[in-house]
């Protein structure tokens, strides 16, 4: 006759699978939402030289949390598809414990507000457009 079942292929791999899940995970929208706040973004938009991180962690993307290596790049970023989605999500207001709450049915449905978000006004932003500009 035949064989009556499949053999795994694959039976050990859970442990590879979940390291290479979590080897890219970034920050979730709600922790965003913290480092967006004008005293965390200060800190993060002005760190000190740092040698390994990209571009000695002298430009990042606040609302992506990457680090770029040059002030280009970080422009090239801000124009990006994935920038632009990103910031499209981020302008709903992040889910918190009170909204589980009313979803559990302790209160009534109020809709999630939207929050204006936009791309950060870099000092490395304004020397690439008047470079190009000359």
């Amino acid at each position: 006759m035949g064989r009556l079942r499949r053999k795994k292929m694959h039976k050990g791999d859970k442990p590879l699978k979940e390291k290479y899940r979590t080897k890219r995970r970034t920050k979730d929208f709600d922790e965003i939402h913290e480092d967006m706040k004008p005293s965390n973004a200060e800190a993060l938009l002005n760190q000190e030289l740092d040698l390994d991180k990209p571009g000695g962690a002298q430009h990042y993307c606040l609302h992506c949390t990457k680090y770029f290596i040059g002030p280009r790049a970080l422009a090239d970023h801000f124009k990006s598809k994935p920038h632009k989605r990103r910031i499209k999500a981020l302008q709903v207001e992040p889910y918190s414990q009170e909204e589980a709450e009313r979803a559990a049915g302790m209160g009534s449905y109020i809709a999630p507000k939207t929050v204006e978000v936009r791309t950060q006004d870099a000092k490395e932003n304004m020397q690439v457009e008047t470079v190009e500009g000359t």
